[in-house]
């Protein structure tokens, strides 16, 4: 069993994928197998998480999840633990292997009840196995009133496999529900697990969108599963340590030009600058949008300001559109010509969104050779796939994948779970970062800090997912009770 952290890259498995892992498992092991290992797992999880707990509500639903959760029950019974478990199955219509699990946990002597229990205290547990892989349905009736329950218990919550109602393959909700302990706030009228146990594989849903509000921390148990299927998306991982060579000089790390900027926005373009410095660029030139505001900025007076006309494009990595407004527009068709490599954020998405012959442009980088990599929030990409926000978080690897396959670069959907996606290469989920990013400008630093990689030579994918990593990192290792903003964020 594993505990998942960012500090190493996991391959991650659809529930398409998962199911084809499942059933090769299962046609080499003897019958009840892999749910007995399920069980089992959930029961070892169970008793690190909560050892001095006295009573056990596990809530089980119909399918193969609430087997999982009779079984886990089994084991806790057996182990000492007073279990009270809930199920909504119909013996004439549940699964065999879930008919076995019932069999095993009432002559285990767990108590089974119509109702929760309503005495749990905050050392006890819920374990919600109510519904896992492939859940679609709406909560109704006891189920309905079970989720209320849990949600409203002192004690903490383990899901199974996956929080009641998150969707395993987008982090979207299915239903208006989860699995939770009592006094957290939720998002939408959700309320959020402590932790999930992801069984067989890791599922993407568990890490964007709404997975990591739902599901806490989460944990893997393979049940002794190896897994020939190529994976469906990938875990970020940290970058390997970069040691400058000794005989090394600024132009061994390539040039970044900051674009944007305009009147009343220069803060965006100066982040953005800051950032690339800070991230190891050679040199970095900015080019405001402004008029010419500044020549020289006193407390970094490395950036070198350039009218944007005049900065030599074809030689250098052009982060482009932080705080361009409609100024930006007019020098996107140089811009997508020239530059050696891009990174278009902001208002340059904004204008390429409404924009066929730039759009073109930007397509026909990719025939040229011409590395690019967009930085959108989601409604950026809603307005470049010409969606709703709504559509573009309901699904976000595949939102992701469509602006990739469509603009023929690299696109970094920015959000809880950031979501980086290429044509032809597996997509990738950043775990590293929190709520503190939420704040004006950070979006400005990330653009830089993919701007420095790039002109360090990086390949764009590989700069991409390397700068969502170290943004997120910083946040996380952000001291405790210090407001971040942006401009000691690209200084980090």
């Amino acid at each position: 069993m594993q505990r998942i952290t960012a500090d190493h890259s996991h391959p991650l498995f659809t529930t398409a994928a998962t199911r084809q892992i499942e059933q090769a498992a299962m046609a080499g092991l003897p019958p009840n197998a892999l749910m007995q290992r399920a069980g089992l797992a959930v029961a070892r999880l169970a008793l690190a998480l909560a050892p001095h707990a006295h009573r056990v509500w596990v809530a089980c639903g119909p399918g193969n999840n609430g087997g999982d959760g009779l079984e886990a029950a089994a084991q806790l019974q057996q182990r000492g633990k007073q279990v009270v478990a809930t199920w909504l199955g119909q013996e004439a219509s549940a699964p065999a292997d879930s008919l076995a699990a019932l069999a095993r946990a009432r002559a285990a002597g767990v108590l089974f009840a119509d109702t929760p229990p309503t005495d749990l205290a905050a050392h006890d547990l819920c374990i919600d196995a109510l519904l896992g892989l492939g859940q679609s349905r709406a909560p109704s009736g006891s189920m309905a009133a079970w989720i209320s329950a849990m949600n409203a218990s002192p004690a903490p919550t383990l899901a199974v496999d996956l929080p009641t109602g998150l969707q395993a393959d987008t982090g979207s909700f299915a239903i208006h529900s989860i699995a939770t302990s009592a006094g957290k706030e939720s998002a939408g009228g959700i309320i959020h697990a402590q932790n999930t146990l992801s069984l067989l594989t890791l599922k993407p849903g568990l890490f964007t969108g709404h997975g990591r509000d739902a599901a806490g921390q989460v944990w893997l148990d393979d049940l002794g599963v190896a897994s020939p299927t190529p994976p469906s998306a990938q875990l970020v991982g940290p970058p390997p340590p970069a040691a400058r060579a000794h005989a090394s000089h600024k132009g061994s790390y390539g040039d970044v030009a900051v674009i944007g900027g305009a009147p009343g926005m220069a803060g965006a373009a100066l982040l953005a600058a800051s950032a690339a410095l800070h991230s190891g660029a050679g040199r970095v030139f900015v080019g405001l949008l402004d008029g010419g505001s500044l020549g020289l900025h006193p407390q970094q007076p490395e950036l070198m300001f350039r009218a944007p006309g005049a900065l030599k494009l074809h030689a250098l990595a052009v982060v482009c559109g932080c705080g361009g407004g409609e100024a930006v527009r007019p020098l996107l068709p140089r811009v997508l010509g020239e530059a050696a490599r891009l990174v278009l954020d902001a208002d340059a998405l904004n204008a390429i969104a409404t924009d066929t012959a730039l759009q073109a442009l930007l397509r026909y980088r990719a025939a040229q050779g011409l590395p690019t990599v967009l930085t959108p929030h989601p409604l950026e990409a809603a307005r470049l796939l010409g969606c709703s926000t709504q559509q573009i978080q309901a699904d976000r690897l595949d939102a992701a994948q469509q602006l990739a396959d469509r603009f023929v670069c690299v696109v970094v959907l920015k959000g809880s779970g950031t979501v980086i996606a290429a044509p032809h290469q597996t997509l990738a989920i950043n775990l590293t970062g929190n709520a503190q990013l939420a704040t004006a400008g950070t979006g400005d630093v990330l653009a830089g800090m993919v701007g420095a990689g790039l002109a360090a030579g990086q390949y764009a994918m590989r700069a991409a997912c390397e700068a969502v990593y170290r943004h997120g990192l910083a946040a996380d290792r952000w001291p405790a009770g210090q407001p971040l903003t942006a401009s000691a964020l690209a200084k980090s």
